[in-house]
């Protein structure tokens, strides 16, 4: 697997997930100011402030899937890896991590990448491992095959 292609999949996955954060950002705003022009009394209070709490909950969101899409311009993502650190792209005979983010298991190529933090139970696992060394997965030992 490529990590350079892993990488450009994963910014593009998360440019789509900030552009529809935005887009409902953007509505959530308009329904609210829409709220004001259109309801009087309690009802406009009562629609307006929910309106508003989705506008913020939606912001809330946009700023962690930013913040995410900022640690994938990091360097050391992209450099070469010769143990599990952030930036590893980690093959095993069953799976395949890479440590940079919390995005879950995604579809590449012909495969599946686990997309993990270093802060996570198995990054924290794979953080100083070497190719051979062995860490418990799925309650299941993995040999470490090769890292990138």
């Amino acid at each position: 697997m490529n990590k350079q292609l892993l990488l450009d999949h994963l910014k593009a996955l998360l440019d789509e997930k900030l552009s529809i954060a935005w887009n409902a950002m953007q509505a959530a705003q308009a329904s609210a100011n829409e709220e004001s022009k259109s309801s009087a009394g309690d009802k406009y209070e009562t629609g307006r402030a929910m309106a508003q709490n989705e506008r913020d909950r939606y912001a809330q969101q946009y700023e962690v899937l930013r913040q995410e899409r900022l640690q994938l311009e990091r360097k050391e993502l992209s450099s070469p890896c010769h143990k599990g650190e952030l930036g590893a792209l980690i093959q095993t005979q069953e799976a395949t991590f890479f440590i940079a983010i919390s995005l879950g298991t995604i579809e590449i190529e012909s495969g599946k990448v686990f997309v993990i933090s270093p802060a996570s139970p198995i990054g924290g696992q794979l953080l100083g491992k070497k190719t051979g060394d062995s860490f418990l997965f799925n309650r299941k030992t993995s040999v470490i095959t090769g890292i990138e």
